[in-house]
């Protein structure tokens, strides 16, 4: 059933004429009794019957009418509410690695809910590959993500992204380890060859920037141990278990060691990504464009 027909149907209980509907909405009287024809027979009634010269609306005409002004307003109503430019309302669902959550997300989600208080946002806590899936699945609206310069994604040309902070990380080690004094990258990674090595148990960009990196220095690294939590990662150098790559500016435990790394440095790129036929949906686009402001002097990057 289409609106359009809905709205000739209300003309003509308004205007009494198929001729004073042509004229209000700038079609022929031929076109406008076709229409009413197609309606008629969708609902499976009669809904104008001969009146003279003219016609009016019968019983079930006159009914649907009724029905056709509350249901071309709330189409209105949904036009409006969905425009670009309209006050963001609904619900946005979020799914994305737990930094961006906790540094990015969240306090965006407290200030929201003073200023935009229409709008819901669900958030759901995944690593990259697992945010992406959700996507393209359509059970999520926004993904946040995030790779290596020295292990780039390759992101999916049906979806859009929007680039939002960097940060560099270094290598964490045990606080007692002796690392030469303004090493760079290969060397400190030679440093650390004979040790066992820790990576994301649900993500892989940093175990290749670890096979990469110490493939430059000449070595193989003996990866052993996951861990997704990055304060799970400290414990497991704490306890001994080995190395792991750390972002810079993080508290770390006292029996940790934050080594910065340069020449090459390894630098994390933040992502948000979306279906491009989606940009202009307000509460998508409010809250993409407020991360990627935040992103230009976020609090931490880490």
């Amino acid at each position: 059933m289409e609106t359009r027909r809905l709205s000739l149907l209300v003309e003509l209980s308004r205007l009494g004429s198929m001729r004073a509907v042509a004229d209000a909405t700038g079609a022929t009287t031929s076109t406008v009794s076709q229409q009413l024809a197609v309606l008629a027979k969708e609902m499976g009634a009669a809904l104008i019957e001969p009146d003279g010269r003219r016609v009016r609306l019968t019983p079930a005409g006159r009914r649907l009418a009724e029905h056709a002004v509350t249901i071309l307003a709330a189409v209105e109503t949904a036009r409006l509410d969905l425009a670009p430019g309209a006050e963001p309302n609904g619900t946005l669902r979020v799914a994305g690695f737990s930094t961006a959550i906790r540094v990015h997300l969240l306090p965006l989600i407290a200030e929201l809910a003073r200023t935009v208080p229409r709008l819901r946002i669900l958030v759901r806590e995944h690593e990259p590959a697992e945010a992406l899936r959700l996507l393209a699945a359509d059970e999520t609206d926004l993904a946040l993500t995030y790779d290596y310069d020295l292990a780039p994604a390759d992101h999916d040309p049906a979806v859009h992204a929007t680039a939002l902070w960097t940060a560099p990380w270094g290598l964490g080690v045990p606080a007692h380890a002796e690392v030469p004094e303004r090493a760079d990258t290969l060397e400190v990674f030679a440093r650390f060859a004979p040790h066992d090595w820790i990576v994301n148990s649900r993500n892989t960009a940093d175990e290749t920037v670890i096979r990469t990196l110490a493939s430059m220095a000449g070595f193989t690294p003996r990866i052993t141990h996951q861990a997704d939590s990055l304060d799970l990662v400290q414990g497991m150098i704490t306890a001994g278990l080995g190395v792991g790559l750390l972002p810079l500016g993080t508290r770390t435990f006292p029996e940790v060691r934050l080594v910065p790394l340069s020449g090459p440095p390894v630098t994390l790129r933040a992502h948000a990504l979306a279906h491009p036929g989606r940009l202009d949906w307000p509460p998508l686009a409010l809250v993409t464009g407020l991360l990627a402001g935040r992103a230009q002097d976020p609090e931490e990057t880490v």
